[in-house]
């Protein structure tokens, strides 16, 4: 945990903050227990997911814009919107029968310069939604996409 501050009346912040069980900051010691932790709701009353989508470079923003436009990459205190983080590389794929590629043929091995895109989901329903948007405007049969749940440390 990150301890920003340490006071004798306690204050909720946007930051997590820990009620510490002694009065005065030099008293603080490694092995202290905490009596009480308390964090502010803007940031750790809902649940946090990392999504995590691949295409290709003819699609990210039309991608990216769905996704937005879903609520995610909104940061807790609406400061900043459309927030994400991207990096380019090359996706492979085999279409198998039954498949009905957009890009590629059946039976034949392709490579595609995609764009890894991370954006933040604040909440489950908001995380729902991106997912929606991201199948719907995304140009693959199946696209590739990965959802973490965060940790509030």
């Amino acid at each position: 945990m990150l301890l920003t501050s340490i006071r004798r009346t306690p204050k909720i912040s946007a930051l997590t903050r820990c009620v510490l069980p002694f009065s005065a900051p030099h008293q603080f010691q490694a092995q202290s227990s905490f009596t009480r932790l308390y964090v502010s709701s803007t940031l750790m009353d809902q649940d946090r997911f990392k999504l995590i989508f691949f295409a290709p470079l003819s699609h990210v923003e039309a991608c990216k814009d769905a996704v937005f436009d879903a609520g995610a990459g909104q940061y807790p205190q609406g400061k900043y919107s459309k927030v994400c983080f991207q990096s380019p590389g090359t996706g492979q794929f085999l279409p198998g029968g039954g498949a009905n590629p957009n890009i590629g043929k059946v039976g034949a091995l392709e490579f595609v310069e995609e764009m890894r895109v991370e954006v933040l989901c604040m909440g489950r329903t908001t995380m729902q939604e991106a997912v929606k948007a991201l199948i719907k405007a995304h140009p693959y049969e199946e696209p590739g996409y990965e959802v973490y749940k965060l940790e509030n440390v």
